[in-house]
């Protein structure tokens, strides 16, 4: 190790950093030649049979519902007994969030070793800050003797750093609109984007319950076996349960996800498919399954924080999911008034965003955030007045817009206009969601409820 040579974590972060001229480069051949050099296999390569001790590769695309997939089927494995692994981006406030072994955080210092490893295999290879530090955890994973790798993609699918890997079982959950400079103009582009991950004989499993025509045609030219929602897996539910039905397993009177939300009942069913379809290796019990689903937790997911007023997180970051956080927050019951804390990035359809929520909000708290990619808080409030005044309605009435530096600062200021039956929701990026807790998890206490508090008589 020289001088040089970064010894922390946030030593090797930085030095990712400066190593490419542009943030995303998308293609696999650098990606793939360096992976290639380190001498470590992960997963079963196509058209190999799987070795003993190989673990199952699940790799998982999407636009929305990706983390929660993940998170799903991590929790089901491990109340079976297997040693799970998982790597997902981007994180909330710590890089090592990345990582999950064994349902445990890495540590900086497990990562270093692998940081190492790829630098030396590196050589004069440019690689992005995506690209260098996935296959650092990849590495890491496939050292960390494993029953099961998950492997969310970062963006697309196809020409992820992430598909150098063949994955065991692939897993498409709900595609819509988002990346179109990269992935395409409309669904059909994004849909072969995302069906990239799939491989010849082996499963693929679609959580969207319309996906795109590209997505089923390329399955069938490579000869994927595609697991339809609605033809290979299905559920149904009433208020207080809900079922699932594969293609030859049933799960019946099961209790909701402990993750909340409009959509993840499909992105369940999805994870019951994989684990179906992936069975000879990875055989799950139905007690694991209820102990897996009513377990599992992801920050930033509809994250309810019981205060007053109550506090909502949401990474929504797109129209398809704003409009999915629109109706689990209408579905909430009732609250006086709404205060929304939003930072988003630039290159997003903030207008499609603003337009899904307005109705609910009463009080708009816009932030700028600490990337060059995020629009300023300026042109959030400017998103805010162009839909007001593009769509007046009864229904969706002029509110209040402030600004703001960070998402904490917006945070306060929606706190101090808040009554304590309010609720506040914190939505729009990683960033914005990230920039609350960064101080650890919020708790509420308006300011009129906590000086009512203090006039209180002395027990």
């Amino acid at each position: 190790m020289t001088a040089s040579t970064p010894r922390t974590l946030d030593d090797w972060l930085a030095h990712c950093e400066r190593l490419h001229p542009v943030g995303i480069d998308m293609g696999l051949d650098r990606v793939g030649q360096v992976w290639q050099r380190t001498g470590v296999t992960l997963g079963t390569p196509l058209g190999q049979e799987p070795v003993d001790g190989a673990p199952v590769v699940f790799t998982v695309a999407g636009t929305n519902g990706k983390g929660s997939t993940c998170a799903m089927l991590e929790g089901i494995l491990l109340a079976s007994g297997f040693k799970a692994g998982v790597y997902g981006s981007p994180h909330l406030v710590h890089f090592e969030e990345r990582c999950r072994v064994g349902g445990q955080l890495i540590t900086a210092a497990e990562l270093l070793p692998h940081f190492e490893a790829i630098e030396a295999a590196r050589g004069d290879i440019p690689l992005t800050y995506f690209e260098f530090t996935t296959l650092a955890i990849m590495r890491t994973l496939a050292c960390a003797g494993l029953d099961a790798v998950i492997l969310e993609v970062g963006l697309g699918g196809r020409l992820d750093a992430i598909n150098v890997i063949d994955a065991d079982c692939a897993i498409v959950t709900s595609i819509d609109l988002d990346h179109m400079d990269y992935l395409g103009p409309d669904r059909e582009a994004i849909g072969f984007e995302k069906a990239g991950i799939m491989r010849a004989g082996r499963p693929a499993v679609v959580s969207d319950p319309q996906p795109p025509a590209s997505l089923e045609q390329h399955a069938e030219s490579i000869g994927a076996d595609l697991w339809l929602f609605g033809r290979d897996h299905n559920y149904a539910g009433d208020r207080q349960q809900w079922s699932w039905g594969g293609r030859h397993k049933r799960f019946n009177s099961m209790a909701y996800p402990a993750l909340r939300g409009a959509n993840q009942l499909l992105n369940a069913s999805g994870v019951l498919a994989a684990l179906e379809a992936t069975r000879n290796r990875l055989p799950v019990s139905a007690q694991a399954v209820r102990t897996g689903l009513a377990t599992v937790e992801l920050p930033g997911r509809f994250q309810i924080i019981p205060g007053q007023p109550t506090l909502i997180l949401d990474v929504a970051h797109n129209p398809h999911a704003a409009a999915t956080l629109a109706v689990n927050l209408d579905q909430m019951g009732f609250f006086p008034r709404t205060h929304a804390v939003w930072g988003a990035m630039a290159d997003k359809d903030l207008a499609g965003m603003v337009h899904k929520l307005r109705p609910l909000v009463d009080t708009w708290h816009c932030c700028d955030l600490p990337t060059p990619r995020a629009a300023s808080a300026q042109q959030l409030q400017d998103a805010i007045e162009a839909d007001t005044a593009a769509h007046p309605s009864a229904t969706a009435p002029k509110a209040t817009v402030h600004r703001h530096a960070d998402p904490l600062t917006a945070l306060h200021a929606a706190l101090a206009g808040a009554d304590p039956t309010d609720r506040i929701v914190v939505f729009g990026s990683f960033f914005t969601v990230g920039g609350v807790l960064h101080a650890g998890l919020p708790r509420l206490n308006a300011p009129h409820l906590a000086a009512a508090e203090a006039a209180l008589p002395a027990p």
